[in-house]
């Protein structure tokens, strides 16, 4: 089910897809979601819901998965993807195509005022705490503190807001 607050601003170019298992999608007040982010859902029942006043910026792509929660005033750079799921592969008599998913990490919390920079991936049972800057091209998973800023592969906390 989709539900998108009147004053959120969505390109017409931008692709959400309804679910067909009752994931709900919840766009609140000011957002904005510009041209060529998708959301899909896909791998698991959960909801994405994505606070007031927050943008997601061009081919970022989210999955709904094991559900995902934005907080408020948040920045998603270009080409970022999250993807609060994750295959099934760890049984050599089974395909992965076909295998579904494997047990839920929680999902991903992005809390308020967080700025996630270009081409990060952001993966499930991430829990980027407020006012948390990522680097561009990182990958997330597990919980970062409040107000650190992050680079590198592996994550690194590098300083802090002040």
């Amino acid at each position: 089910m989709l539900q998108i607050a009147e004053t959120a601003k969505i390109s017409p170019l931008a692709d959400i897809e309804d679910s067909t298992r009752g994931s709900r999608i919840i766009i609140e007040d000011g957002v904005n979601i510009d041209a060529f982010v998708k959301i899909k859902p896909a791998g698991g029942t959960g909801d994405v819901r994505i606070g007031r006043d927050s943008y997601i910026n061009p081919g970022t792509v989210i999955y709904t998965g094991n559900g995902i929660n934005i907080g408020e005033a948040v920045l998603i750079a270009s080409n970022c993807t999250l993807a609060p799921t994750n295959h099934e592969c760890r049984y050599r008599d089974k395909r992965i195509l076909g295998g579904g998913f494997m047990p839920s990490k929680g999902g991903i919390t992005i809390e308020n005022d967080v700025w996630v920079g270009a081409n990060s991936v952001i993966l499930d049972g991430a829990l980027i705490r407020q006012g948390c800057v990522i680097a561009a091209g990182s990958v997330v998973r597990g919980e970062l503190e409040a107000y650190g800023i992050y680079a590198g592969n592996p994550l690194q906390k590098i300083g802090e807001r002040q």
